[in-house]
């Protein structure tokens, strides 16, 4: 039977924090990955810390949103660190995209959508007039163009994401219940599954409080 996967997003700068992450989250269950964002990238040892580590699937959370120039220099630049998944936002433009797919190689580009943070409301704040879905939904065919390895989006909109891209689909936004701290599209992980994603993101329902419990609460969620 086919695992489900899930990156456990490592949302700190403390080097401890994050090893006690990766050993209490080892299971047989289910295929767990490495989500490292901006904070454990830029800090102090998260580079030299990340450059070690083997075995592991990583997802570098960089989120690239520059010139063609930059986000393609950037990739280079970070080619020491055997990662497996590089995020790339698609509103960096087609251009910028295709450019940074070039230069990726082994590297997995995953084009970030709209952030499960905004909703409509935020959106129209920010000046664009389509829709969440319309916008993700039009975000994805670019991807497709550009030929990404997979999409970030709302567990909310994968159903709508794979109608026009047939890879790899990785969700965050991903709750137990409906407390959704700050996040605005979300979803419970049998939901997110039961819509397609292939991946899920999970940060603070796994690494809040006992997380060795926590990784079988989630294997038991799934399982009912």
């Amino acid at each position: 039977m086919k695992k489900n996967k899930i990156f456990v997003a490592c949302d700190s700068a403390n080097i401890l924090k994050v090893k006690r992450i990766i050993s209490k989250t080892q299971n047989s269950k289910i295929k767990v990955g490495y989500k490292f964002g901006l904070e454990f990238i830029n800090s102090k040892g998260g580079r030299p810390f990340l450059s070690k580590l083997k075995n592991k699937t990583i997802f570098a959370d960089l989120k690239l949103h520059d010139i063609p120039n930059t986000c393609e220099s950037t990739v280079k630049a970070i080619k020491d660190l055997k990662i497996n998944y590089l995020t790339i936002h698609i509103s960096s433009g087609l251009e910028a995209l295709k450019a940074t797919k070039k230069v990726s190689g082994k590297i997995k580009l995953i084009g970030v959508t709209i952030l499960t943070s905004l909703d409509n409301k935020a959106l129209k704040d920010i000046g664009f007039n389509k829709n969440v879905k319309k916008l993700v939904l039009h975000q994805a065919r670019m991807a497709n163009k550009a030929k990404l390895d997979a999409i970030v989006c709302s567990a909310q909109e994968v159903k709508l994401v794979k109608k026009v891209f047939k890879k790899e689909i990785i969700t965050p936004g991903i709750r137990f219940n409906s407390k959704s701290n700050d996040q605005k599209r979300v979803l419970t992980p049998k939901q997110a599954y039961k819509n397609g994603s292939d991946w899920l993101v999970m940060g603070r329902p796994i690494t809040k409080g006992n997380i060795k419990k926590n990784i079988q609460n989630l294997i038991d969620h799934l399982s009912k």
